[in-house]
């Protein structure tokens, strides 16, 4: 099946003090969603944003939002990250919470679910909720930081994902989360994702980010040809 690379702008890495300039400025360089991190303190030791931040800039793009609840208690916060603008609410299969009863309270509110898993975390873990969901994550660095190195070691789990999927006829996006760079992005697509999800690659480049986002494309489609063909 042919795939093709689609940037997920992560704005934990952007000037949170010109956060709606910096969200206009990925959807103006040609990403394909903006990605919003979502940390509580308890899943995660970082704190970052809830739903009125994602509230206060859902009116400057019309792009998908995926909001990843890195949050012990994705239930509690379903309904509240529906109504603040999020298109695909993603939580984590480790969170305190029945990934089932989450996965209802997401499509209750009108919006599709996407599922996380860490680094750690066996693809086994989220095979029950393959059929029900639209995203899988796939952290490819320990969630709580912006700015981690690549774990290579996961992409194994990501190609696995990727088999079940396709053999399986699922109708999901496969997505990869931490450390995605220029120098990166080829094993993640080569691996299998869909959905690479980009912050320092992106947010450290000043002014049009369309060359950066052009050329992360570029790395990932030219390092997936050059592997079909060998």
């Amino acid at each position: 099946m042919s795939r093709s690379p689609r940037i997920s702008a992560s704005i934990l890495n952007a000037d949170f003090g010109r956060l709606a300039d910096e969200v206009r400025r990925a959807d103006e360089g040609g990403v394909d969603s903006i990605h919003l991190d979502v940390m509580d303190g308890h899943f995660v030791d970082n704190i970052t944003m809830g739903p009125v931040v994602v509230g206060a800039i859902r009116p400057t793009t019309q792009l998908r939002f995926h909001s990843h609840l890195m949050i012990a208690r994705p239930l509690r916060y379903a309904e509240r990250f529906a109504e603040a603008g999020s298109d695909l609410i993603v939580f984590h299969v480790e969170a305190d919470d029945e990934p089932a009863a989450v996965i209802n309270a997401i499509e209750a509110a009108g919006k599709r679910p996407g599922i996380a898993l860490n680094p750690e975390t066996p693809a086994a873990a989220i095979d029950p909720y393959l059929e029900r969901v639209d995203l899988v994550l796939v952290m490819t660095v320990n969630p709580g930081w912006g700015g981690q190195s690549f774990m290579g070691e996961v992409v194994p789990k990501l190609a696995s994902l990727r088999d079940t999927i396709d053999r399986r006829g699922l109708p999901i996006e496969l997505g990869v989360d931490g450390g995605v760079n220029l120098d990166t992005i080829a094993r993640a697509f080569g691996g299998g994702g869909d959905v690479l999800v980009t912050g320092s690659a992106l947010y450290s480049t000043d002014g049009d980010l369309a060359p950066t986002v052009a050329a992360l494309r570029a790395a990932a489609t030219t390092a997936h040809s050059d592997s079909e063909r060998t």
